[in-house]
């Protein structure tokens, strides 16, 4: 017997997704909050999400072209994943949460929240395993933010901009990235991703700008006064109180910045036939770079690190997925070191002979002003900027990129609502009340 599939329609799937989901919002606003559930209520929530999530998946396993298509007229339109995202929510009632219940969500600690992250996860994944619509989402994160074009012109005549994470400074044809809160050893939070966007943004688009640097800034904290720190990696103060979100920090700055860093930008001419606007960029490395820090030097055309610095990145440790690291750590220094590093939190001291496989240069400390200007003057080269893009193409596809970063936007959402990371967090943040 021959069984014929029932065709898909739109219009009917969007009626029945929005009312199961308001089913689901219904029961689970009946609950007390996470913390205080108890184990049948806490099993009576997970199965209400659990239901209206195969939903929100098998709508996007056979819409998911169709919405992108509405929700950007078409590709015309370019939208970051934030806007993408609260655009889905009203258009398409029940796919994502709306503002709304995000502003409530993200008012309560971590261990308050119902992870409606997650569900913003289960749509970006759907929208970046898509070839034709990943791609131009994508390219939508590639554009300058609204920000750094405000900023440009004030940046161009003064070659100053001083932001509360980031201060940039052009000296002749060197943009200067210092990574400059001290308060916390530079850890990394949502103003931090969008001054750092911002920064490269401005060095991208001013042509007085050759080439960039990022390096740590003095830091006041007891432990390291008076010495550059390079970057201490996620905030987990901030994950536990609740201001890392899935769109403004964790995808926005593997999609944004860091892969700006790499692709440089795109803009708007639809006839532009030469290759987008990018610069060669180096690294500084002032006693350590952990986690998010040491996923940003995978980025970088040229890493140098002082001899007593070391590096780290304990994902496995926190609980969380390293950003795009476990994508290019291992192609950079191996699978065994890749492994050791993450899933075992391995820490790489610059001195060692390892150490050779994720920097370029050790030197003293004391002599690391002068080897970075030596770096400078040699990656300046005319045809430094076309090679390193046909190294760039070879070494990490554009769609090789797509497809990890699509499995990572469901993946992280589930890790940073995960009830060990939400123990683990909360511990530091009571440590370090």
């Amino acid at each position: 017997m021959t069984v014929t599939a029932v065709p898909r329609d739109l219009g009917a799937d969007r009626k029945r997704l929005a009312e199961a989901a308001a089913r689901a919002d219904r029961l689970i606003a009946a609950l007390p909050p996470p913390s205080r559930r108890t184990a049948q209520q806490r099993a009576e929530a997970a199965a209400a999400h659990d239901a209206a999530r195969r939903l929100r998946a098998g709508f996007l396993n056979a819409y998911a072209d169709r919405v992108y298509d509405e929700l950007t007229e078409d590709r015309t339109r370019f939208l970051r994943i934030d806007e993408l995202a609260e655009a889905a929510a009203y258009a398409f009632p029940g796919l994502a949460p709306t503002a709304q219940q995000l502003a409530r969500e993200r008012s309560r600690p971590q261990a308050d929240q119902e992870g409606l992250e997650i569900d913003q996860g289960i749509l970006l994944r759907a929208v970046l395993r898509s070839p034709r619509s990943g791609r131009h989402l994508m390219e939508a994160m590639l554009r300058p933010t609204p920000r750094a074009l405000r900023l440009l012109a004030e940046f161009r005549r003064t070659g100053v901009l001083q932001t509360e994470a980031v201060r940039l400074e052009r000296h002749e044809q060197v943009a200067e990235l210092t990574l400059c809160r001290d308060d916390c050893l530079n850890a990394e939070d949502e103003q931090q991703v969008d001054d750092m966007e911002t920064a490269v943004d401005l060095a991208l688009l001013d042509p007085a700008v050759r080439i960039g640097l990022v390096r740590g800034g003095v830091m006041s904290h007891p432990r390291y006064r008076g010495r550059r720190v390079f970057s201490a990696g996620i905030n987990l103060k901030a994950i536990s109180a609740g201001r890392i979100s899935l769109t403004g920090f964790l995808l926005r700055r593997e999609l944004g910045y860091l892969h700006k860093l790499v692709r440089g930008l795109s803009d708007d001419d639809p006839q532009r036939w030469t290759p987008p606007v990018e610069k060669p960029w180096v690294a500084a490395v002032d006693t350590f770079a952990i986690g998010g820090g040491c996923q940003l030097l995978l980025v970088f055309d040229h890493v140098l690190a002082a001899s007593d610095a070391y590096l780290s990145l304990p994902a496995a440790r926190e609980g969380i997925v390293p950003g795009a690291g476990n994508l290019r750590l291992g192609r950079i220094a191996g699978a065994r070191l890749s492994r050791q590093v993450i899933l075992a939190g391995r820490r790489i001291a610059a001195a060692e002979p390892d150490a050779r496989l994720l920097v370029d240069e050790v030197v003293p400390p004391e002599e690391m002003d002068e080897a970075v200007r030596r770096c400078l003057a040699r990656l300046s080269g005319d045809a430094v900027v076309a090679n390193r893009r046909m190294i760039n193409v070879a070494e990490e596809p554009l769609d090789a990129l797509r497809v990890y970063l699509a499995e990572f936007a469901l993946e992280q959402a589930l890790r940073i609502h995960a009830g060990d990371v939400i123990d683990k967090v909360g511990r530091f943040a009571e440590r370090s009340a």
